[in-house]
């Protein structure tokens, strides 16, 4: 991606400095501690810049070459994988999980397809598989704890939004499919690689430690996830760990690149992963008019309203409406990106040929980074002229 200036891809320099303004402001009243952000429209990026700290406490500014822990936006790198085996016919949505992974299907498991784990629509309990919480890094110990589970929910009937347990299963339905490879050596030789996604990894490389962000969570009100459990992940999160629903490390240029691939229908500088075709199957609502139960804490905490899921194969939609919208109330309905525990985001416009990515230091409880994110989406939108 080239870098170009913001008038020429029809953005408004003086609005487009409001973000970078705001995040100022906010690094300055401790909401958080620092942020690396890209705007990037019609295949040129428009702003990249590093505002505030990668790490408060040791007095260390952000660099726009910073590695942060991405969380949740893995699983859309994971889902990449899936959607390029159903694109080959290895897979199908209608695939039940124990035809590849025969000891998943009990306690009611049985009729758990790749459509209901991509859409959280499963049935499976949202909280993490019983197991000691260091062992999360191992995918096979992780998907034996998963596969002693029993479910909550008829598969197909709620959105719940799975943390770690969806995207576990569904790494390891392609591993097997490969029956060679490691996950991550597959994420790399396919995705990573082919991208020029070069300061990414599923773990934390030993080349990237200098410029590693530290997860930390000034924020310590109670909500989504406790803050220790945020944290903990600094632990977690070493060279060999396999979580394929939260472990990605990256960079904000690379999440950009990745994000420029999804919005040019799966090809970056000649480098194919995923066709037009089944991206914008992907990226269409496949839940409905239903709520993510994962909300049910911020109606009850933060008086919020009931809204749509607005979830595709993986990836979040904007969809319509006025509700708490991180990718902003100024987007455009297709909108389609992820969020990563309060401190990451990336999302594409496809109507404004917009990309915004913000990776951030110091992570917020998840509400409130939801309001945040909002806020600084439709600053990026505004920019549009």
């Amino acid at each position: 991606m080239r870098t170009v200036s913001p008038a020429e891809v029809g953005l408004d320099p003086e609005r487009l400095a409001r973000l970078t303004a705001a995040i100022e402001r906010d690094v300055a009243e401790k909401q958080y501690d620092g942020a690396s952000v890209l705007v990037a429209r019609r295949g040129g990026i428009a702003l990249q810049a590093a505002v505030g700290f990668s790490d408060r406490g040791a007095g260390r500014h952000a660099k726009i070459d910073d590695v942060f822990h991405c969380f949740s936006i893995t699983k859309t790198f994971t889902a990449a994988l899936v959607l390029s085996r159903i694109e080959r016919g290895e897979l199908a949505l209608t695939t039940p999980v124990a035809d590849l992974i025969p000891e998943f299907g009990n306690r009611g498991k049985q009729r758990i397809n790749v459509f209901h784990l991509l859409t959280h629509t499963s049935g499976l309990p949202a909280a993490p598989p019983p197991m000691p919480p260091e062992t999360l890094c191992d995918l096979a110990a992780t998907v034996a704890a998963i596969c002693t589970q029993g479910i909550e929910n008829r598969p197909g009937t709620v959105v719940y939004y799975s943390p770690l347990t969806a995207h576990a299963v569904l790494a390891e339905m392609v591993r097997r499919l490969d029956g060679k490879r490691r996950f991550r050596d597959i994420l790399v030789d396919e995705i990573l690689g082919p991208l020029g996604l070069r300061d990414t990894c599923l773990g934390a490389r030993a080349d990237l430690a200098s410029r590693r962000v530290p997860i930390a969570m000034p924020d310590r009100r109670e909500g989504l996830f406790p803050p220790d459990a945020l944290e903990a992940f600094n632990l977690f999160a070493q060279e060999e760990a396999e979580i394929p629903a939260a472990g990605l490390i990256a960079t904000a240029g690379d999440i950009g690149r990745f994000a420029e691939a999804l919005r040019r229908g799966g090809e970056l500088e000649g480098a194919r992963i995923l066709g037009p075709t089944i991206l914008q199957l992907a990226t269409t609502n496949q839940t409905g008019l239903k709520p993510n139960l994962l909300w049910n804490y911020a109606r009850e905490m933060r008086g919020w309203d009931d809204f749509p899921a607005y979830i595709g194969l993986t990836f979040w939609l904007r969809g319509e409406g006025v509700f708490t919208a991180p990718f902003g109330t100024l987007a455009s309905p297709g909108t389609f990106g992820h969020l990563g525990a309060g401190t990451a985001m990336y999302w594409i416009d496809p109507a404004r040929e917009l990309i915004f990515v913000c990776l951030t230091a110091g992570a917020m409880e998840e509400s409130y980074s939801m309001e945040r994110f909002q806020r600084l989406s439709d600053l990026v939108h505004a920019a549009v002229v």
